[in-house]
């Protein structure tokens, strides 16, 4: 199942943006979908929505790991870790969005996907 959404990632970032502006768009849209759910928390669909926008950062999130983890990524060596490290912050908080649901608890990673994306497109964040 990722298989193919990391193929069809892989695909357009090929042919319409560079990898900077595909990774800014997709944490965008990433903290968007957590935004939405932060917003809209006492909505009767919002568990299932949650889960979603859970699910699609923690995906992201992992894409991001496997990249960064190969020996031969152009990044410096310590901005990778750096970067690592940030994600095993996202997963935690994560899981205890699963287990704990709170509205406050998306901020963090809101605004790490903003920041990053912001950082990625040479543009202050929003």
């Amino acid at each position: 199942m990722y298989a193919n959404q990391l193929e069809a990632y892989r695909t357009v970032q090929k042919t319409t943006m560079s990898d900077r502006e595909i990774e800014a768009a997709v944490l965008t849209k990433a903290a968007n979908k957590l935004k939405q759910c932060q917003d809209n928390w006492d909505d009767p669909d919002s568990r299932e929505k949650l889960d979603e926008a859970l699910k699609f950062n923690q995906l992201l999130w992992s894409i991001f790991q496997s990249e960064l983890a190969k020996p031969d990524h152009p990044l410096p060596k310590n901005l990778r870790e750096d970067v690592l490290n940030l994600s095993l912050f996202i997963d935690k908080r994560i899981l205890e969005i699963m287990a704990y649901p709170s509205p406050e608890k998306l901020t963090a990673i809101i605004n790490i996907n903003l920041n990053i994306a912001a950082g990625l497109r040479g543009s202050p964040s929003e």
